[in-house]
């Protein structure tokens, strides 16, 4: 298990994209390189990793990315967040293990 003060806290940004953005289009649209990691981008609603002291800059990022995105919650898990707006629970990459089982290669 990896601590927290080695890695570093991370927050959860969910935002309301534009419903034909993909996720490979945010990710090479975004300004900032790697300091951002979109997680998911499907169906209108995106979420997108960055540390708790660049939140501000991450939402300027993806506002960059997508005139249209709309920051909408943040949160210390994805869980949270895919709980609380079902298009991102039902849209949710599988877990590499649960793949595994179902004979098919990780997204």
């Amino acid at each position: 298990m990896t601590v927290k003060s080695e890695r570093g806290r991370r927050r959860y940004i969910a935002f309301k994209v534009s419903p034909s953005l993909t996720r490979r289009a945010l990710i090479e649209s975004i300004p900032g390189g790697k300091t951002f990691n979109v997680i998911q981008c499907a169906r209108g609603m995106a979420i997108v990793r960055c540390s708790p002291a660049n939140v501000r800059e991450c939402e300027a990022a993806v506002g960059a990315a997508d005139p249209s995105a709309e920051p909408l919650a943040m949160s210390g898990t994805i869980r949270t967040l895919r709980d609380r707006y079902q298009v991102l629970k039902e849209t949710a990459p599988e877990k590499p293990s649960v793949a595994a089982k179902r004979g098919r290669p990780p997204n």
